[in-house]
């Protein structure tokens, strides 16, 4: 079997495909993308394509050597998020073949369903217990929200007071039964982490995410020792070496994108790296259905998985949604807040390409907002 065709597709909201076609006709899909980034990471796709044809695809892990390794200038997340939507089609593809569901081939499933998590805003927290509430209704037992919108470099007594005001609205509305957990998305900077950090406690969060920007990973250590709420970093890491430093700090919970870290073949091996910390994965999943299909297929594989990400009915997806691209939606219906371990090969999900090659005829062309302080300086979004 070999590699015949790659291509990538722009399609609604904000996300790219990828489509690998083998000559005995069996297809694999993946999905690629840097959010707001995402035609330059095409570009990238069409170069490493150059290396993928006429290869076998079932060698996965040399495939991913070589287009890891094999040039002179590495990492970075346009060529980790390029690799890591080729790794999700290349197993994809394996599973095909092998009439075998991924986590199969990853060697078997420790668990029968996965939990998953819904996001409720945070932005408008006037809007929040609403939100919560739709989510509690459809079964969810855990909500993700921002901390806050945008904050100034040492946060004001009405920031932080505002910050710890969301979170109490949210635990009122879950009650001691159901999680919630706080995205600071690198809003904070260290001093205001401190400060924020152990207001926190009361309402006992599942964890705070990217308390701090990852280029400040030397601040990770002292916040882990001064917070008493589990902290979660790992969306902008892109691989096992950038990990190892956050969990050496003492990080609960780490939070690759199977879409950005190297894919499948990465985050299986910085699942393993964890687990040998005692920390536990929660893989970023913002994207769309290609993404989380990976994502689920390492979630039913790994032993120290917290919790998985999804997308469904999120703000950024106006023009489409998750299922606005899967001919069969049944993989992604959640049962009690859980997606329930199927047995389809490969990644699991069946892409409607009539409606893909549709879509990336229109494209897209989404850039996140820049946010700026009062006075005029750039403000983290």
């Amino acid at each position: 079997m070999k590699i015949t065709r790659v291509e990538t597709f722009l399609v609604p909201p904000r996300w790219l495909f990828c489509r690998i076609e083998t000559d005995d006709g069996i297809v694999g899909w993946g999905e690629p993308v840097v959010e707001g980034r995402a035609e330059v990471v095409r570009a990238a796709v069409d170069v490493l394509a150059e290396y993928l044809i006429g290869q076998d695809p079932l060698r996965i892990q040399d495939h991913w050597q070589v287009l890891t390794k094999a040039g002179f200038y590495r990492d970075g997340p346009i060529l980790s998020s390029a690799v890591a939507g080729i790794d999700q089609a290349l197993w994809d593809i394996a599973g095909k073949a092998y009439e075998a569901p991924v986590y199969a081939l990853l060697g078997g499933p420790v668990r029968e369903k996965v939990r998953v998590y819904a996001w409720v805003g945070g932005d408008e927290p006037s809007e929040l217990a609403e939100a919560i509430a739709a989510q509690v209704a459809a079964g969810f037992t855990a909500v993700k929200m921002n901390a806050s919108g945008r904050m100034s470099p040492i946060a004001t007594s009405a920031e932080v007071d505002g910050v710890v005001a969301r979170l109490a609205t949210a635990r009122e509305a879950l009650g001691p039964d159901r999680d919630v957990a706080m995205d600071c998305h690198g809003r904070f900077t260290p001093a205001t982490a401190r400060r924020v950090l152990a207001e926190l406690a009361p309402y006992r969060p599942l964890f705070v995410e990217e308390p701090v920007l990852p280029e400040h990973q030397q601040a990770l250590a002292s916040l882990v020792a001064a917070s008493p709420v589990p902290l979660a970093t790992g969306e902008r890491i892109y691989g096992r070496a950038g990990f190892l430093p956050v969990l050496q700090a003492g990080m609960a919970v780490v939070q690759p994108d199977l879409s950005h870290a190297g894919g499948i073949s990465e985050v299986t091996r910085i699942a393993s790296l964890a687990e040998t910390f005692g920390a536990l994965l929660a893989p970023h999943c913002p994207l769309g259905p290609v993404a989380l299909a990976a994502s689920l297929q390492v979630g039913f594989a790994t032993p120290n998985l917290l919790i998985q990400e999804q997308s469904l009915g999120i703000h950024y997806n106006k023009e489409a949604d998750l299922l606005s691209y899967v001919m069969d939606p049944e993989p992604f219906r959640f049962v009690d807040g859980h997606a329930v371990r199927g047995q389809l090969p490969g990644l699991g999900v069946t892409i409607d390409e009539n409606a893909v090659r549709a879509a990336d005829r229109v494209a897209h062309r989404w850039r996140n907002p820049v946010w700026r302080q009062a006075d005029g300086t750039l403000a983290e979004w």
